[in-house]
């Protein structure tokens, strides 16, 4: 495929995202880079990806922007008088075999979520907030009964605290993932 032709091709993946999405990314970046294409054409499609890049190739980005889309596309409906509303739950969840990684990419996707949330605000869009929490082994018992209360949107953790989740009642939170 020539140049021109594999950057057609990218750009129309990028116009599968919503119009905030869409022109964050764009003002950031430009277009997706070959990787992100790639991976997002076979995401839009409903399909499953694997994706192996080498680092500083935009594979955290591939593998969120679709996800990131949608949670703005579709917000989660947020407590009412301290209560969950129904569908409230976590619908994203990142397994990390670090925490240290885990907590880079919570940090990374403050960039993307911040910014779309303030060009939506610019545009006149409704506001959405897309919640963010961690949970590992030294997450506060505090912390761990909060994540419950009010389940983030976008939910990173380790193998070993999901496991511990998955055999609680923290679980439930998980049911929209």
């Amino acid at each position: 495929m020539s140049e021109g032709g594999a950057n057609e091709k990218r750009q129309r993946t990028l116009s599968e995202l919503a119009p905030a999405v869409r022109a964050w990314f764009g003002s950031t970046f430009g277009l997706p880079t070959p990787i992100q294409g790639a991976a997002w054409e076979t995401i839009h499609g409903g399909g499953s990806t694997l994706v192996i890049a080498p680092t500083g190739s935009g594979k955290t980005l591939a593998a969120f922007m679709h996800a990131i889309d949608r949670l703005f596309r579709e917000p989660t409906p947020r407590a009412r008088n301290g209560k969950p509303q129904p569908g409230a739950g976590t619908r994203i969840l990142y397994i990390s075999p670090l925490k240290a990684l885990g907590a880079d990419v919570r940090k990374n996707l403050n960039v993307p979520l911040e910014g779309i949330a303030a060009l939506r605000e610019r545009r006149g869009d409704p506001p959405v907030t897309v919640t963010v929490g961690m949970r590992t082994g030294d997450t506060p018992a505090s912390e761990r009964a909060s994540l419950v209360r009010r389940p983030p949107d976008i939910l990173i953790t380790t193998p070993e605290s999901l496991y511990l989740m998955l055999t609680s009642k923290a679980r439930e939170t998980l049911r929209g993932v």
